[in-house]
Parts: C-alpha cells; structure tokens; sequence
C-alpha cells in the first residue's frame, strides 16, 4: 500500500500562514471557559513569566492532564471531484448539518463507496467532496458563524476516532483531537458564537498508588458541595453503573452510585442523611480508561480550555453552552443510565442533574437566557418527553436548597405521548421553536411546538404549558434519523424506510418536506425487477407473560399458506430497535427465498424503561428464551417451517446468535454471528474501557458477577453447539475484538463441526464500506441458502 499522504503536515494554510508542523502537547491548559481566548504555548517559545495555574496544585489539576490536551495537526487538501469516480446506484445520505444561513448542508455520503464528508445547496445537485480520504466518517457539524465543518472520522475503518475541521471550501483541512495512534475523539457542541468546538478525547490511565506515572485516582469536587467526596446522599441508589455527577475538572467516575431513577421525583432524589460510602462496592470494571472534554480553537490560535475530567467513564459529551459560556450541559454515564449534568464553567461546579434517557445524544438545550433548560428525559418515566427545568442565574434548579438533585417544584413535563418514546430533540436557532420526533412501536412521528421562556418563581402546579400546540409534518417515510435546524424558519430532516434509502429533506415554516437533488430517488434504492419487501408488524407473548413484537419480511413469491424457510435476525445494543427501514441485508435474504423475522426481545429500546431492564443481570437468561419464543411463533403461526429455522445477529445480536445455538440446539440449523461475544469474561477483559464500564451495568461485574457471567457466555456451553455456524468480524474491531469469534469458530472446529470465519478488512465493529458490506451480505446468504435450501 502506498504511503499514506493524510499525515503528512503541509507547508502553510490557504490563510497564508506558514505550518509549523505538528503542535506539541500544550504545557497547561486554563481551567475554563472563562480563560478561552489566552494564546497557545508554543514548545519552543514558552512565556518568560507564565499566569499561574488558578486550580489546585495535586491530582488532574496540576497539568497531568493538560499533557493529553488535543494538538492541532495541519493535513494536505483532500477535496475531491463533485461526482465519485465510480458512484454507487443506489447511495444514502444523512447526519445534516446546515450552514450559518441554511442555504448549504454539509453531510455524510457513500455514493463513492465510503461514507465521507460532502456538501451543497439543499435545493441544488451541485454538491462537493469535501475529503476524500478513506477513513469513514461518521459525525458532522457546521460551525454556527458558516466559516468550520468539523467532523469526526474512524482511520481505517476501526473504532477509533478522531476529529477534523475543513472550510466550506475544502481548504484548511485539520485534526482537532485523536490524531496520536490509539487515540479517540468525538464531537461535542460548538458554542454558539462559533468561536470553539467542545470535544471528548480519551484521558490517560489512572495510576496505581506510588507510580508516578499517569494521573491520580480522583479530584473531589469544591468543598461543601455535593460533590465534594462525601457520600452520597439518601435517596441515592445503585442504578448499576459505576457513573457520576460532574464534581471538579477530575474524579473518578468508579467510586459513585448514580442517582435512582425508579424512585424519588421527576428530578432523581430527595435530600436526607448520607449513606455509607460504597466506594469499596461500587469497583471499576477496568484499572484504565476515562475521558476529557475540552473547548478547541480551530484556527489553533488559543490553548484548548479542559471543562472537565472523569477516570473510568462510559461516555462524556457536551451538548450544548449557554450563550454568555458560562453554563455547560453534559451527557454521561453507562448505557441504561444517561445523566444530564448542568456545571458552570467559571469553578468546575456541578450545579444539575437528572436522569436522561439513552439514544440521540444531543439530549437538550438551554434556552436563549439560560434560565431554561430542555431536556428529552425519562427520569420518573417509561418513556422519555420533553422536560422543562428552570434554572437560576447561577445554574441552578430555582429555588432549590444546597443539594442539587432537589427541585421537584422547578422541573415538569410540557410535552409527551401515551406509550411513545421523545426520541429526537432540536431547537431552532432562536431557541423558540422544537422539533420533537417521536417514536411509537418504530415509527416515526414529528412535531413542532413552540417553547416559551418558563416563569421563575412560579411552581410547576401554577405555570402554565410551557410550549403552544403541536404542529404535526407529515412524513413521506418511516423513520426521522436526524433533525436539526437550517436557518430562519427552516429543517433539515434525515430520513429512512422501507422502500428508500436515507436521504436528506428540508422543510420552510413547517409546510411539506422536499427532498435534497443530492439524495437518491425512492426509486433507486434498489436494482430494477424486484422492490423491497414492505415488512409487517408480528406480537408475541413471552414464556413468562411479557409482550414481545418485531417485523416479519415475507421472500416474495411464496403462498402465504406454504411455511418458508426463515432467519431470526436479532438486533444489537441490546438497547437498539428493530425499525421498519430498508435493510440490504434482509433484502438479499428475501431474494434467495428466506423470510426474515426481526424481533425485539426485552432489553430492546422503544418499549419503556421497564422492557429495556428486564434483561438485566441474570434477566439475560430470559433474553435467550425469548428467541427460542420467537422462533416458535413463527412457527406455530404457520409461516416458518419448523425444520428450517436459522439465527442471526450482529453485536449483541451475535451474542444471542452464539448463545441460541447452545441454548436451543435443537431449534436452528445453523446461525450467523456477526462481531458477536462468545465468552463475556474475555470480552471484558479485551474491549474499550469506556464500553466495559457502561457493559458491567447489563450484563454484570466481570469480578463481583464472574459467575454470573460464565454462566451466561456461549463457549460455557459450546460442547451443547450441533449444527455448523458462520462468524464475521472486522479486522479493527476494538469494542467486541475478533478473538470472541476466533475462540468459537476454533471450539466448533474441534468438535468436528463446519464453522467458518470471515474477517473484513479496514472495518470495525460497523461496516462501513460499500464493497465489504456487499461481501458481507452475500457470504451471509450463501451460508443460509447452503444450509437451509438443501
């Protein structure tokens, strides 16, 4: 392969000014928002008399930190030619991102192949490549003052990230943060003057005690608070994570108890005595691991300013700034328990928090003045509406008293739906208009409303609806991916179906949406002869009682009376839903003649907080019956034939894939499993830091629940595997390591067994180019025809 161009460092920017290669670490970053603006430290030239350092002289504060703060490294142009060189027929586009005056998107397309940075006129065909490289992209924002598009790419296809800037011109092109090997970074918010760009890097690992190295186990928060390392208060409860408030700019995320989110007010606790410290109890899943987000200068002509530093994180993202800067609003914690945090930037001061539901995570907004802060939440919930808190002047719940989870009377509902999940937030520009999408049973549904300031000093039983009445957009598909505003008046809205593959639509002053020239016609979305097939909703009720559905995709041409040979294909997270969106995967199993059932068993989203935690723990063994369940129904029913059955997933799916085919040998024929986890114990030993973390909350501690998990890992019970099975993996897969198939596929062998192992090259733990997916897809339905067909 040829020497790789993109990290090579030019001579000088479009501006003129000349490059002075890659920027070494900085020497130390100013504690806040408040300090933005200072100029960088060159390495070189450092001041004679540098300002002291206002934080603390020990722990994260004292600059061991600052040694990971992003480096700004200048990259060749990349822009390439307005059309790909071979264009896919059938290409998607989505993740829009509207320029300061709407009239130009910056998006993600793959019509070369490769998911990359694209823009255009939202009513023009001319688009442009903004970069060419190969490295996948996967996040995109336009600054709000027009003049960056950051953006965040996978270099080489893995789960490592790292994030750019590039003019709208294609010039300029630069990594912000994660340009070192082995690094990650993603996107935050902009503020909103567009002067920076909030971005979450990985920290450095915690040390052990006496090693010098690294940086020290946790900062505490200022005294006095509740942050401050004292125990937490009553009314708090192990929510099964190991997850945290916000306190100063570090601690350690693995020595806390989130706030209980069955319990308690729409806010999350009640204040009362502490509890006993269960620092002892509440172990981290991994000695490494945390996350930093710091505010970025993209012209690279200030220091980068560290908000905040949490050891032992699952995720940290800021969502938004107020518009003065002095209030940030931040999204943590493992998967299944999603806070917000509201801090202040001038003191490293949590001042907010409440539970938030998972999915999207742009979770909310403050309002213009920031005394009003929106959030999409399920905090005293099963399904997530939009909330309103009404804060003061210095960030805190109005009225509240000194423990800042207490302010019941300031926080209140102002819009939901009856079994329906908010799934997707925007505000407008102004912050006087929301979109809300809404999820019922996988579809999408979008409405505007208006947003009013709320009313300091008025309890929530005597304000009034905080937002006017909805305004419904009819949708010419099913599902709402992304939305996101586009100037005055106007949306951006990424679409999926069932017929189509995703596009991008915009709509002026809520009237009827039209589709971007750039998005490929519903017509196009898949080769000429034969349409995807519309798939059609199927409920069940589980062994023990519980509600189940999914989405059945009939192969065309067989009789409804005639039972057909069928895929039980099991979605990931296990927190994601099966959609009724186009997928290429069942489209090609439908065309050999294979029906798909797709369903969502307990764990899955979009059924309530109650169906998303009832495989919790040991609930996971239920998980594994609720497939064998499906696979009766569909079978009882008459639509499947009970000797030809198959079982498929990717992620967790491939977990349940593996596990299935030890579980109910006697159901299945054979299984595909796709980046699947065989043994939990080695996955957890082997995944990303911040993935064992949010992972220990579902499925157990890897030290506290070793059994637990041994119990529940597929190559516990591999001796029980009877059929042949197909495991696929991509080579740079971090988050589930192609080990946990290498260990299966090697055990099945042993048994004398066909089992066989794909591995793709340049992917992750997604596959994202256009000619592995395609190898993908054909390998899989050559694998089921071979073994179902016969």
């Amino acid at each position: 392969m040829a020497a790789d161009a993109r990290n090579h460092v030019t001579d000088g920017d479009r501006s003129g000014r000349a490059a002075q290669g890659p920027a070494p670490a900085l020497r130390r970053v100013d504690a806040g928002l408040a300090s933005f603006g200072a100029p960088a430290w060159h390495a070189g030239a450092p001041p004679a008399d540098p300002p002291a350092d206002p934080r603390p002289a020990d722990g994260d504060a004292s600059g061991e930190v600052c040694a990971a703060a992003p480096a700004l490294v200048l990259l060749p142009e990349a822009a390439g030619p307005r059309e790909a060189v071979s264009r896919l027929r059938a290409h998607g586009c989505w993740y829009p991102s509207a320029g300061a005056d709407g009239a130009e998107v910056a998006f993600i397309c793959d019509r070369g192949g490769v998911p990359q940075l694209w823009a255009g006129p939202v009513n023009s065909a001319e688009v442009r490549l903004l970069d060419s490289s190969p490295d996948p992209v996967t996040e995109v924002s336009w600054s709000p003052d027009g003049r960056w598009i950051a953006y965040t790419t996978a270099p080489g296809g893995g789960e490592h990230s790292r994030v750019l800037c590039v003019r709208p011109d294609g010039t300029g092109r630069r990594v912000l943060a994660g340009a070192d090997p082995g690094s990650t970074a993603y996107l935050g918010c902009w503020s909103h003057d567009g002067a920076c760009l909030a971005v979450t890097v990985t920290a450095p690992p915690a040390r052990a005690p006496g090693d010098p190295r690294g940086r020290k186990r946790a900062d505490r928060g200022p005294a006095g608070s509740p942050l401050d390392g004292s125990p937490p208060p009553a009314g708090w409860a192990d929510r099964g994570g190991h997850a945290t408030l916000l306190g100063a700019s570090s601690y350690d995320a693995g020595t806390w108890h989130g706030p209980a989110a069955a319990t308690g007010t729409v806010t999350g606790a009640t204040s009362g005595a502490p509890l006993e410290d269960t620092a002892a109890a509440a172990t981290t899943v991994r000695p490494d691991g945390g996350l930093s987000v710091y505010l970025l200068d993209p012209d690279g002509m200030t220091s980068p300013a560290l908000l905040t530093t949490e050891t032992h994180a699952a995720t940290l993202r800021a969502c938004d700034l107020s518009r003065d800067g002095s209030l940030v609003l931040l999204r943590r914690g493992p998967r299944g328990r999603r806070e917000a945090v509201v801090r202040r930037t001038d003191d490293a001061r949590a001042t907010f928090a409440l539970p938030v539901a998972d999915g999207d995570p742009w979770i909310g907004r403050f309002s213009p003045d920031a005394r009003t802060l929106w959030l999409r939440s399920n905090a005293d919930r099963e399904y997530a509406a939009l909330l309103a808190v009404v804060l003061d002047a210095d960030g805190r719940p109005e009225g509240a008293s000194h423990d800042l989870l207490e302010a019941p009377h300031h926080t209140w509902v102002v819009a939901e739906r009856e079994g329906c999940d908010l799934e997707l937030l925007a505000m407008a520009h102004d912050g006087r208009t929301a979109a809300l999408a809404w999820n019922s049973r996988g579809a999408s549904a979008l409405e505007l409303v208006e947003t009013f300031p709320a009313l300091q000093g008025v309890p929530a039983a005597q304000a009034p609806d905080r937002t006017g009445p909805a305004r419904p957009v009819p949708l010419p598909h099913e599902v709402v991916t992304r939305v996101t505003a586009a100037g005055a008046g106007r949306l951006l809205l990424a679409l999926s179906g069932s017929q189509r593959r995703p596009g991008v639509w915009w709509a002026h002053e809520g009237v009827s949406l039209l589709r971007t020239p750039w998005s490929s016609k519903d017509e196009d979305a898949v080769p000429p002869g034969r349409p995807p097939v519309r798939p059609v909703p199927l409920r069940l009720t589980a062994r023990d009682g519980l509600s189940l559905s999914g989405w059945y995709y009939r192969a065309p041409g067989r009789p409804s009376s005639v039972p057909a040979p069928c895929v039980i294909h099991l979605h990931g997270g296990p927190e994601e839903q099966e959609r009724p969106v186009l997928h290429p995967l069942y489209h090609e199993l439908t065309g050999r003649g294979l029906d798909v059932f797709a369903p969502d068993v307990r764990g899955s989203s979009g059924h309530g907080r109650s169906f998303v935690d009832a495989d919790l723990g040991a609930g996971r063994f239920a998980a594994l019956d609720d497939v064998a369940d499906c696979a009766a129904h569909v079978v009882t029913t008459g639509l499947a034939d009970p000797t030809r059955l198959a079982v498929m997933g990717r992620s967790y799916g491939g977990y349940l894939t593996f596990a299935s085919l030890v579980w109910h040998p006697e159901l299945f024929r054979t299984g595909v499993a796709v980046c699947g986890m065989s043994d939990l114990l080695t996955f957890f030993a082997a995944t990303e830091p911040w993935l064992a973390e949010s992972a220990a909350h579902k499925y157990g501690h890897p030290d506290r629940d070793r059994e637990l998990l041994r119990s529940l890992s597929p190559m516990t019970r591999v001796d029980a595997l009877r059929v042949p099975v197909l495991a696929v993996h991509g080579e740079h897969d971090t988050n589930v390591p192609p080990e946990e198939s290498r260990q299966f596929v090697r055990a099945a062998r042993e048994r004398g067994l066909a089992a066989e192992l794909l591995t793709l090259r340049d992917e992750g733990h997604d596959f994202l180019r256009a000619d592995n997916r395609r190898l993908f897809r054909r390998a899989a339905a050559d694998w089921m025809e071979r073994h179902l067909l016969l």
